[in-house]
């Protein structure tokens, strides 16, 4: 430690002046500017759809909203809060949906239910028929859905 005629310890800078070294300037920070962006939910359900369409299997999130595509070229569009499912692909065939569109909101025609039972994603038709998937990457799947609900 080093310390001036009068007993005090010198300050780092006088110290590091005296040593030769000099101290490093933080390189400024570039200004950022951030805006709100209306998601666009058409974009998503194609940009998912063309996925599976290639075998492709990702997994996004918007807000509460989960969209994923598999290798065996499915796709779907789950609410993670109230567990709705709608199927997009079904083996590389886009399936009907309903999607309304409104200035500042959306609304999606569910067709089903879901859970995740272990390793199957398991669907409740509105018709009544129950179907039950193994092969999809459940671990994924269910990770994303914890996640938006709490988004």
């Amino acid at each position: 430690m080093s310390t001036s005629k009068k007993g005090r310890e010198e300050p780092k800078q006088e110290l590091r002046r005296r040593q030769g070294k000099r101290e490093r300037q933080r390189p400024r920070q570039a200004q950022v500017s951030a805006r709100f962006v209306r998601p666009d939910i058409h974009g998503e359900v194609q940009y998912i759809i063309q996925r599976a369409q290639a075998a492709d299997a990702r997994i996004v999130t918007l807000g509460t909203l989960v969209l994923f595509s598999t290798e065996s070229r499915d796709a779907w569009l789950l609410d993670a809060d109230d567990s709705f499912a709608l199927r997009l692909c079904r083996q590389g065939e886009q399936q009907s949906y309903r999607i309304v569109d409104a200035p500042e909101t959306f609304a999606i025609e569910w067709t089903a239910d879901f859970s995740i039972d272990n390793d199957a994603f398991v669907v409740s038709e509105r018709s009544g028929r129950v179907v039950v998937i193994h092969g999809y990457p459940i671990a994924q799947i269910a990770a994303a859905c914890r996640g938006a609900t709490h988004a």
